[in-house]
């Protein structure tokens, strides 16, 4: 919790416009280090010249990469546009990073084998999917028990980067795992449901009004909930939420320096090897993928006998191919045609 009165105020601003607790911790403290440069002047007294000198001050004091730089310059503008409401010039004149980026790191077959078999088992099946479906170490503790569908063998990525929606495979090595470990949030859950003071597992915006009784329902839970109950920041009401995903970073970093694998191995490095696999849809056609009426579970078996889309369009009445060709994406992206390479490990 910070000490300032001011930024107090610009997190509690922060959780009523429904930004990440990652996002509000990230703007805190580049809120804060911009305000201590400028000797604890207040922002109400300064603008673009205070604000070009600090960013400038970053690359030429600090060397910071330019993601870090546009990670600051970010802040600053949420500060002045939604905070101050004297919103920023758009045209600032400051030293830009020109740090290049580093080089992937990339793991061999062997090693990305070898970690697995060292990881603790407490964070392998996090690890796993990591690896296997090529996510963000976020979108994986974010993951809900609805997310994972094992009819079609995939994994739906709500809001990932960007705000993006994806589908992604789920490796078949994975699914027996992944059941138990969602008995595990079952059991949790029942646990939970007996405390008078749970108020349920966290739904983001409006959610929460739109399905009252979502938040006790096992659909909702985190795949990887936490093993303890603790109070949530916006509004300390008790929950249960997902595992801190530095014990994940940790745990890989654990495992690596255990498997004599002389790189530097973070979560992110494990995505490498599926960076150009993750499939990508609109949220739209998520949607029509996995809210199936008798039409669209119609249209998917028939492609599933064997019928030819041209066949199945004029099934359907389509004008357009690529509306039945929709459905060709659950059969060949979801888990068909996509192999994990923890498969071929």
């Amino acid at each position: 919790m910070p000490k300032s009165m001011f930024l107090n105020m610009i997190k509690d601003e922060m959780y009523q416009l429904r930004y990440s607790k990652r996002s509000i911790e990230a703007y805190l403290k580049w809120i804060s280090s911009y305000i201590h440069f400028h000797q604890k002047k207040h922002p109400n007294l300064m603008h673009d010249k205070e604000v070009e000198a600090f960013l400038s001050h970053l690359v030429l004091e600090l060397d910071v990469a330019a993601s870090t730089q546009k990670s600051a310059l970010n802040a600053l503008v949420f500060l002045y546009r939604d905070i101050i409401r004297q919103p920023l010039n758009f045209k600032l004149s400051f030293i830009k990073s020109t740090r290049q980026q580093k080089l992937p790191i990339v793991l061999t077959t062997d090693e990305v084998r070898n970690l697995l078999a060292v990881v603790n088992a407490q964070y392998k099946l996090a690890v796993s999917i990591l690896y296997a479906s090529g996510l963000r170490l976020m979108e994986c503790m974010r993951l809900r028990v609805q997310d994972i569908d094992f009819d079609f063998k995939s994994i739906r990525v709500w809001h990932g980067k960007g705000g993006k929606h994806r589908v992604v495979t789920l490796a078949d090595e994975l699914i027996p795992t992944l059941q138990q470990q969602i008995t595990v949030v079952k059991q949790y859950l029942d646990a939970d449901l007996l405390n008078p003071e749970y108020s349920g597992v966290y739904l983001p915006h409006r959610l929460r009004l739109k399905f009252k009784n979502a938040n006790r329902s096992i659909q909702w839970q985190y795949v990887f909930a936490s093993r303890q109950l603790s109070k949530d920041p916006e509004d300390q009401s008790l929950r249960r939420h997902h595992i801190d995903g530095s014990t994940v970073q940790k745990a890989i970093r654990h495992a690596a320096k255990k498997a004599s694998i002389p790189k530097t191995v973070t979560p992110h490095t494990l995505r490498h090897f599926l960076k150009n696999a993750s499939l990508h849809f609109s949220l739209r056609a998520i949607l029509r993928m996995f809210k199936f009426s008798s039409r669209q579970i119609c249209a998917t078996h028939l492609l599933q006998s064997g019928a030819d889309i041209r066949t199945v369009q004029d099934q359907l009445g389509h004008s357009d191919l690529r509306t039945t060709q929709i459905y060709t994406h659950i059969l060949q992206r979801g888990g068909n045609s996509v192999v994990s390479p923890l498969s071929r490990l």
